[in-house]
This record gives C-alpha cells, structure tokens and sequence, in this order.
C-alpha cells in the first residue's frame, strides 16, 4: 500500500471521497494549514494523524515546509495530495516530492487557475467549467494535467449550484484518478 499524506485547509468534502473510496493506499497525515478546519475533525474520525499549523507562526514558507517535510519522513510518505490546501507549495517540498504531488482544481485548466475558480467561470458567465487534476510544479495550477472533467453550467444555475455540481465530479473523478496515478506508479516502479 501507498503511503499518501492529504494537504487541506477548509472542510475537506475531498479528504472524506478519498476515505471513502477503494484506493491502494493509506492516508497515514492530514496537513492542515487552518488550525480547527473541518477537516481536522473528519481526520480525527478516520484515525488519521494530523499537522495542524500558522504560517505566520513562521519566518519563511522554507521553515513551516521543513517541518511538514519532517512529519512526511516520519511515516515514509510516498504521494500527496492536495484536496483544497490553499498555499502554493514551495521548493521544500517540490525538491523531495517531484512528481508525485498532485492537486485537484475546480476549473478546466488552464482556464480559471488561482483563487475562487468557480467564482471566476461564474462571472465570465461560461457555458462550460469542470474539475481539472494535475501534478504540481513551482507554478500556480500549471503542472501537468493528469485528468480533467467538464461540467456544464445552466443559464438558471446560481453560483452555489455550479459548485455543488463540481463538488460532485471532484469527489468521483479524484479518488480515481489518485488509484490511476498509484497503478501507474507501481508498474513503473516495477
């Protein structure tokens, strides 16, 4: 089994998808930047380690990610998974886990990258926005795309409409893509 590690700030409806889901892999950390995030309590629930911290309680991005990355090599982490962490990750991070971090966003990328994706399909008043899964470079939301997932937006949908239709593709498309990228993984390794 695949040792992953979950970055996650918010209420983590993708954490619980991928707990809920067959995957070959364990969730052995949550890493939240949010202390108290709803996250931490769905963790709590599943028995999942977490570490929880303020990046202001910090001098540099270099000096929080050298501890999260302590925490990582504590449980041979092998794979993260970013499901709603809203920091970029920095080169701490990038140099140990080239490749194989990937993050879930709510657009098609590479339109809509950045903050409030489904606000800003919204407000272009697009027909069509989606669910976009990619690895993680040293850009915001540039890494390659892995997998990606339309979802159409009605000219009666409301803003919260389209991100629960969202929500809906992330939570079935992002476990399978992580169990894609695993066997994918594996075979290579092989």
């Amino acid at each position: 089994m695949v040792k992953i590690a979950v970055f996650a700030s918010g209420s983590g409806s993708n954490f619980q998808s991928i707990m809920d889901s067959d995957i070959d892999a364990t969730v052995e950390l949550l890493v939240c930047d949010k202390p108290g995030a709803y996250v931490e309590k769905r963790a709590e629930k599943h028995r999942v380690d977490v570490f929880s911290f303020t990046a202001k309680d910090y001098s540099s991005k270099a000096l929080f990610e050298q501890e999260i990355l302590k925490e990582l090599q504590r449980r041979d982490i092998e794979l993260l998974v970013l499901a709603g962490y809203m920091r970029l990750v920095g080169p701490t991070l990038l140099r140990e886990f080239q490749g194989r971090i990937i993050n879930i966003h709510p657009s098609l990328l590479p339109a809509f990258p950045g903050l409030d994706a489904i606000g800003q399909a919204f407000e272009a008043n697009v027909k069509v926005s989606g669910v976009t899964i990619h690895f993680v470079d040293d850009g915001m939301d540039t890494g390659p795309i892995i997998a990606q997932e339309p979802v159409r937006i009605e000219e009666t949908d409301t803003k919260e409409d389209v991100q629960r239709k969202i929500q809906a593709v992330e939570h079935i498309l992002y476990p399978k893509t992580i169990q894609n990228v695993i066997s994918q993984w594996q075979r290579s390794v092989n």
